[in-house]
């Protein structure tokens, strides 16, 4: 009987962890292995919550459940461990129970692949929204300025003292300004002029480019994949993304710190709702104090930015030039590690919906 109920719970996909009062794992099936990336033998006796990164969230609900007897629901996003590199989003239910030493059950199933779905789909309805909204806000402030401009040039004409013409100058001067930045807003227009790319080449320049400015104490660092192909690309427009990019992290850090730049190939990987069969994967990580949380929704709408000197144009726009490209750009954010992530498919011909 007890051979049947091993069976049983080994042929869940969902994961089961037994814990005992304190928080050591004293049972788990076959799905908790690979949840927790450790062996059944090596598991027993073990802390739950170290091999979760010790998520605090989890701590409060494992001690809840043991003070009040209630159950208690809720997914998890789980920092990456030694066992998985990657951040990873959980749903957990955990249940008073009593049988043997144990005293909880927790149920874990890894929705990280769904989850990361919904979010692509979030961040192409965001970009849509921002984008048309920017087109709009851009074509309804440009066509006043140019009257604007005109007038004060006809009316530096009439002045009759030339020390009236700074008046003038400065409306002239600010229209430009503004003229500047709906340019901005607007973005590079047409279609990519697309040629074979070498990513790091593309990436070393960009790194030029950076350190021309006043950099201080940040550092740059290459983690880069040697066998990641030419990629079929306008090479001006990722230019522009990339540096978008980078200088947001350079911004972020404040003069002190470090950047990482890194490159992946990655197999089997979901853009929106299709499926590519390989992309490149190009991270600009930095170890500042990260986005704040009530921001993190909504940074790829224009105009929403954490710097007093910022625009809050840099992420829109580069999410508009990755997207030409079939692409997309994602992010994590936590304090002392903020990584945005650019997915680029290698065949942008290819690509099947999910």
């Amino acid at each position: 009987m007890e051979s049947d109920s091993r069976n049983v719970l080994d042929n869940l996909s969902c994961a089961v962890v037994l814990l005992d009062r304190s928080l050591l794992i004293s049972s788990l099936n076959a799905a908790a292995e690979n949840v927790l990336g450790i062996s059944q033998r090596r598991a027993i006796g073990e802390p739950l919550l170290q091999l979760l990164g010790d998520e605090p969230e989890l701590r409060d609900i494992l001690a809840r459940v043991i003070e009040t007897g209630e159950h208690y629901a809720n997914e998890l996003i789980l920092a990456p461990t030694e066992a998985h590199r990657e951040v990873r989003t959980i749903d957990c239910r955990v249940s008073p129970i009593s049988t043997g030493r144990a005293v909880l059950l927790v149920e874990m199933i890894d929705v990280t692949r769904r989850a990361k779905i919904t979010r692509d789909n979030a961040l192409l309805i965001q970009h849509g929204a921002g984008r048309q909204m920017i087109r709009q806000l851009a074509h309804e402030i440009k066509n006043p300025l140019g009257g604007i401009r005109g007038a004060a040039q006809l009316l530096a004409r009439q002045l009759p003292e030339p020390s009236l013409h700074e008046y003038t100058d400065v409306i002239i001067s600010e229209t430009d300004r503004l003229a500047g930045l709906v340019d901005t807003l607007l973005g590079p227009g047409g279609p990519p002029r697309k040629e074979p790319v070498n990513v790091h080449e593309l990436l070393e320049y960009v790194v030029r480019l950076v350190s021309a400015g006043e950099q201080r104490l940040v550092t740059i660092h290459r983690d880069y994949d040697a066998g990641l192909p030419d990629i079929s690309l306008d090479r001006d427009q990722i230019v522009q993304a990339i540096l978008n990019l980078v200088q947001n992290a350079t911004a972020a850090l404040e003069g002190q710190g470090n950047i990482t730049l890194r490159t992946r190939a990655a197999t089997n990987f979901t853009i929106g709702d299709v499926r590519h069969r390989v992309i490149a994967s190009i991270e600009i990580e930095d170890d500042g104090p990260g986005i704040p949380r009530e921001l993190q929704d909504s940074v790829f709408y224009p105009l929403v930015t954490t710097r007093p000197d910022g625009t809050g144009l840099g992420l829109p726009a580069a999410q508009e030039l990755i997207s030409r490209h079939g692409g997309l750009i994602e992010f994590e954010s936590r304090p002392g590690r903020t990584v945005f992530l650019v997915r680029l498919p290698l065949d942008q011909q290819e690509g099947v919906a999910v």
